[in-house]
């Protein structure tokens, strides 16, 4: 079985492309400014917590998971990275059941 983690999201996780673009088109006007993957959105300013709400009804509704309160922590929502990788978490463990 195939796992994504943070030391190589970029390679494993495949819904980075699409949350990185939907990050650029909803948050930053569609310019992207050339942030790192790995940079916390929070501490950055690109998104605040009400737009992590927005995020987390984008992953639910185009990847079909479930996020629930326990998982609405900063190891899973912080970077694009971090998203990445719990998409990939959460599609698995969906898959599996």
């Amino acid at each position: 079985m195939r796992t994504a983690t943070l030391t190589d999201t970029t390679l494993t996780a495949p819904a980075l492309p699409e949350i990185r673009a939907f990050i650029v088109e909803n948050f930053l006007l569609g310019k992207d400014s050339g942030f790192d993957n790995s940079e916390s959105l929070l501490e950055s300013g690109i998104i605040d917590s009400t737009g992590i709400m927005h995020v987390v009804a984008f992953l639910e509704e185009r990847f079909g998971i479930a996020v629930d309160d326990d998982d609405m922590i900063a190891d899973n929502l912080e970077s694009v990275d971090r998203i990445a990788a719990f998409v990939g978490r959460k599609q698995e463990l969906r898959n599996a059941a």
